[in-house]
């Protein structure tokens, strides 16, 4: 080895540097590589570990789209099945109905015969139209009473509106069933037995709880300082209601109408028991009395009617799912 070495030669001179040997240098060198191999390969275990992980990730993402593909696809097939048979049937005639070949869920020989006979036929005109007057005015009630006892419940604050609110939705769990009886009696005691106009005082019984509940969730999201500042310039309560809560709740408003038009339109437990002559009934149990006669079934003609009575629910579905689902959101939350 070669050494390299300076001495002082007298006091006050530098000491000399100490020496340095090529193995040093070559040792400190092959260290320094052996550490840099060492982070080199921990970096590439680690992105390895993480690439493992990504792949298993996306593995495990694509699992988990395909079998919500396949979730999907069969419950479309189990929800879709009733309607498309009920379109095949509505188009059928009679003969191709009752034969014994043939797949039911196709139509060989297509026919309207079906809805030109319902839209011909005086009493199915009659059921129609009674629906659309029980249906009205069941909404109009119901979103009156609802609204004003929402915002009484929600924004006054008198004493003991908590537990009032509560009870109101505990109101809509009771099973219709059991109101059945007492509601009778009451009914016959007013003499609106077999009178559609007993269905206009019935329904909003059932429809009022849930929009009230509706709109006391959709009520309380509304910031207090709209009302508080509407209070300070001079405004009554129904001035507030008018000016200020209808225009902001209106998805709100819009969900609880939709409620109510669902329960008046597809109601068949009450038209039931207390409509039996064909000029009060309404369509849910006009189409079963009418084209059911002993045991003969007008498969084709039921089937007709019950597209043309799905028809409206479909039509404000469609046009109101947004404010529909909006108002529902709104009304889960508070604050």
């Amino acid at each position: 080895m070669i050494r390299t070495a300076e001495k002082a030669d007298a006091p006050g001179v530098a000491a000399p540097r100490p020496a340095i040997t090529v193995g040093a240098v070559g040792a400190q060198g092959s260290s320094a590589l052996a550490a840099s191999g060492t982070s080199t390969a921990t970096l590439g275990s680690a992105q390895a570990r993480h690439l493992a992980r990504r792949h298993s990730l996306h593995r495990n993402r694509q699992w988990a789209l395909w079998g919500s593909y396949i979730a999907l696809g069969v419950f479309v097939v189990i929800f879709l099945a009733p309607p498309f048979y009920t379109v095949m049937t509505s188009l059928k005639s009679s003969a191709e109905i009752s034969a014994e070949h043939g797949n039911p869920w196709i139509v060989h020989n297509p026919t309207l015969a079906n809805f030109w006979y319902l839209l011909t036929y005086p009493s199915f005109q009659t059921y129609y139209l009674n629906s659309v007057i029980v249906t009205v005015l069941t909404v109009s009630i119901s979103m009156t009473i609802s609204v004003l006892a929402a915002f009484s419940l929600a924004r006054m604050g008198f004493w003991g509106s908590q537990t009032l609110s509560t009870s109101v939705f505990l109101t809509y769990l009771v099973p219709p069933s059991l109101l059945f009886l007492p509601l009778f009696q009451i009914v016959g005691w007013i003499g609106l037995i077999n009178s559609y106009w007993c269905l206009v005082l019935l329904y909003p019984t059932l429809a009022v709880p849930f929009c009230t509940w509706i709109m006391i969730g959709y009520f309380s999201s509304i910031p207090k300082e709209l009302d508080e500042a509407a209070l300070i310039d001079g405004a009554g309560y129904l001035q507030i209601l008018w000016r200020i809560f209808i225009p902001v709740a209106m998805p709100g408003i819009i969900a609880a109408t939709i409620f109510a038009f669902t329960v008046a339109w597809g109601a068949f437990l009450y038209p039931l028991a207390y409509l039996y002559t064909s000029n009060q009934m309404v369509l849910t149990v006009g189409i079963v009395s009418d084209l059911i006669r002993g045991d003969v079934f007008e498969w084709g003609k039921i089937m007709a009617a019950n597209l043309l009575a799905s028809l409206p629910p479909i039509i404000i579905y469609a046009c109101l799912m947004d404010y529909y689902v909006a108002g529902l959101t709104a009304g889960a939350t508070k604050g």
